[in-house]
């Protein structure tokens, strides 16, 4: 079973438009509505492989309980705290060619009763848990430390943690040594304070989390591919993708595919990309199935290539 512990979920709605223009009235060309979060997403791309998995989120409003009834009818387990705040909602909007316009709402401040109760819903469920997937940004009322807590919790109970986080957060839970960390590109260049311009780049940002106490990095760099980066060796993973649809939640699907596959060595990263390739062809924030899959598509080397410039440089 893979546990995932999303602190700030969402119900997500996504919109199809023909072009994004300000000031204008947009008519979508479809939309989709689906319960949302980095780990909610985990569990999604882990349920739609057929495995077992329990979502750890606090709820509250009309908003929490549609998501609860979303995630159970994808056949997730839903271990619900109960919050006073509405759960809050997101809006994407997509365009042909895979452009996406995001509106994150901030979500409902978490009372340190809360706080503890969500907590709690995680040791509960950890006994049972392979790994322990802690995904998303923070909600108001927990400080940047939240993490590192439930990290050193979870490991006095026996438990790993695969940790997507970013900022404060991120920096923080370091310190107790998660065993895998899966920041994107941008993530990369805000912890270690510098632009990230070729593979070679995120390569040594890699390598310096790991110095400040990550034992695996599992680094995103969107459709250049992804680096495994772990006492083990480093190995870089990419796939062939004929048409970007909707990046959202593709990511967390890589994760999901990572864990699936044991969490460890090229195997595990090969399944990480092939599950990000395949999500970012599928509309909205759908998590793909197996098949969905194309792992013939994906190429795992130890060979980095370390002067290859990213698509996208990170600032």
């Amino acid at each position: 079973m893979i546990l995932t512990v999303t602190p700030n979920p969402s119900l997500d709605r996504t919109y199809e438009v023909p072009a994004l223009g300000r000031g204008e009235v947009l008519r979508a060309t479809a939309e989709r509505m689906d319960p949302g979060g980095k780990g909610v997403n985990v569990s999604r791309a882990v349920a739609a492989a057929g495995r077992r998995t329990v979502a750890v989120l606090p709820l509250g409003g009309a908003p929490g309980a549609l998501v609860a009834e979303l995630l159970a009818g994808q056949g997730i387990e839903v271990a619900p705290v109960p919050v006073a705040g509405a759960t809050r909602s997101n809006i994407a909007l997509a365009e042909p060619d895979g452009t996406l316009t995001k509106i994150n709402a901030p979500g409902p401040e978490l009372t340190p009763v809360e706080s503890q109760s969500l907590l709690s819903a995680i040791r509960t469920h950890a006994g049972a848990a392979a790994w322990i997937a802690c995904c998303g940004s923070l909600p108001r009322g927990l400080a940047p430390e939240w993490y590192a807590e439930l990290v050193a919790r979870a490991h006095l109970a026996g438990a790993r943690i695969a940790l997507d986080t970013s900022g404060p957060s991120l920096l923080a839970a370091l310190r107790e040594r998660p065993d895998v960390v899966k920041p994107n590109a941008e993530e990369l260049a805000q912890a270690v304070g510098r632009p990230l311009a070729t593979v070679g780049d995120a390569l040594k940002a890699a390598e310096e989390l790991r110095t400040y106490g990550a034992r695996t990095v599992l680094a995103s760099l969107g459709a250049d591919g992804q680096l495994l980066v772990s006492d083990a060796g480093t190995y870089f993973g990419s796939a062939a993708v004929t048409a970007v649809r909707s990046n959202v939640g593709a990511g967390d699907a890589s994760l999901a595919g990572f864990l699936t596959a044991g969490g460890e060595g090229p195997d595990a990263l090969a399944s990480a990309v092939a599950h990000g390739a395949a999500a970012v062809q599928l509309p909205g924030s759908v998590m793909p199935s197996p098949a969905d899959l194309d792992p013939a598509a994906v190429t795992v080397t130890a060979d980095v290539p370390m002067d290859r410039p990213l698509t996208e440089p990170a600032p």
